[in-house]
């Protein structure tokens, strides 16, 4: 016996730390997991999409026991200029189904909710009641840390659950109608808006009003008071049944090593956006989140100093594979005026639909890669280089607000 509480224990419930637990209860069930979240509930308040294209067959394995939106007709964009189908097949996943999965999946005795956290090392995790739990290896998935190492600006986000008493009639997400004002709140900077739309039923749906801002500031009143109007402008009444409000970085540059120094607990792994696995420019995680997980299953015996440095090193060379996306990202904070700003997207969905599905995924060819910049720039020459060279604020969100 080894005297432990358990092999691995996990620090957020959120969905890097729910994905791993998952991906050890069902590839290695030999290995004892305790999975410490501070809320209520697993996965927060959230609702999280991919395309089914992001995933390998298996990470859509792992994924199959979910209860999730499917569209596999295609989704739409909307621009000023045109409007366009295309038939990638789209998946959305909420939390509460989420939660309700790994309820069944994990061991009793693994989840641990409504626990907060004092502190982690190499061999456990400090409770606040003054309890420790034990383990060979310790997993910190509680999300992403304001650093002034890395730089960016911020999608900022409400979305509605709207239960309307008649069929909406809509049969294909909209995962971005930039069709709208352009304006961003007050107090909230410079910003790209677009509305996000998804069927999850025939009489429910889910509309997300959407910015990339130069601020962090989300500002409920004025973001609700907008899906209103674009409820209007649709033509749909019903019932708001549920809410979620986010606010999540964007990268375009930094010292990453600096990052991982900051953030460091020797010999406790990082996995999530904590550790940097996230898409630097499109916020997107559950792809990611799924290899990392598969990654950390298929290695599940290293003890924790090793595991740390595997998770380390799989984020610097995640890192370096996202360069490009931070470039462009980049190119629209500090580029493009706020109000053009969907100019870069608007051009950007006029390209081959593979190109724009391997994009998502993180996985751009470097042919994908000089097609988005060949041709007539949507932001002028001068302007781009001009945000090359310069620096974005640094990620530290010392102003942000939820009012």
């Amino acid at each position: 016996m080894s005297g432990r509480d358990c092999d691995i224990a996990i620090v957020g419930g959120g969905l890097s730390g729910g994905l791993i637990a998952l991906a050890l209860a069902v590839h290695r069930p030999d290995v004892t997991v305790r999975l410490v979240e501070a809320g209520e509930t697993l996965g927060g308040n959230h609702r999280w999409s991919w395309f089914a294209t992001d995933l390998s067959p298996e990470g859509a394995a792992l994924m199959d026991g979910f209860h999730m939106a499917e569209w596999d007709d295609g989704y739409h964009v909307r621009f000023p200029k045109y409007l366009r189908h295309l038939k990638s097949s789209y998946r959305s996943l909420a939390s509460s189904d989420f939660a309700t999965r790994l309820g069944r999946a994990l061991p009793a005795g693994t989840v641990m909710t409504g626990t907060q956290v004092s502190a982690v090392d190499e061999s456990g995790v400090d409770l606040a009641g003054g309890t420790r739990i034990t383990a060979r290896s310790v997993i910190d998935c509680r999300g992403f840390a304001p650093t002034d190492t890395l730089e960016g600006g911020w999608q900022v986000f409400m979305g509605r659950h709207l239960r309307t008493p008649e069929p909406h009639g809509v049969a294909r997400p909209t995962i971005m109608d930039a069709h709208v004002d352009q304006r961003a709140p007050h107090g909230n900077g410079g910003a790209y808006r677009f509305v996000y739309v998804l069927p999850l039923g025939s009489h429910d749906l889910f509309i997300e009003d959407t910015y990339y801002a130069d601020k962090p500031q989300l500002d409920r009143s004025a973001l609700s008071a907008r899906i209103d109007e674009y409820q209007r402008q649709m033509g749909w009444t019903g019932e708001a049944v549920g809410f979620e409000t986010g606010v999540l970085p964007v990268i375009t540059g930094g010292d990453f090593a600096a990052f991982q120094r900051q953030h460091r607990v020797e010999g406790v792994a990082q996995a999530g956006a904590r550790g940097g696995f996230v898409h630097p420019l499109t916020s997107y995680t559950l792809p990611i989140a799924v290899d990392v997980a598969l990654a950390v299953a298929a290695d599940a015996d290293l003890p924790g100093e090793q595991m740390a440095a595997k998770l380390e090193t799989r984020a610097r060379r995640h890192w370096s594979a996202t360069g490009y996306y931070r470039m462009l990202g980049a190119m629209l904070f500090c580029g493009a005026h706020p109000r053009e700003r969907y100019r870069v997207f608007e051009r950007f969905y006029r390209l081959r639909e593979p190109l724009i599905e391997r994009f998502y995924a993180g996985r751009s060819t470097l042919l994908d890669k000089l097609r988005v910049l060949a041709g007539k720039p949507p932001i002028p020459i001068t302007r781009g280089i001009g945000a090359l060279m310069s620096k974005a604020p640094p990620l530290t969100d010392p102003s942000r607000k939820d009012t």
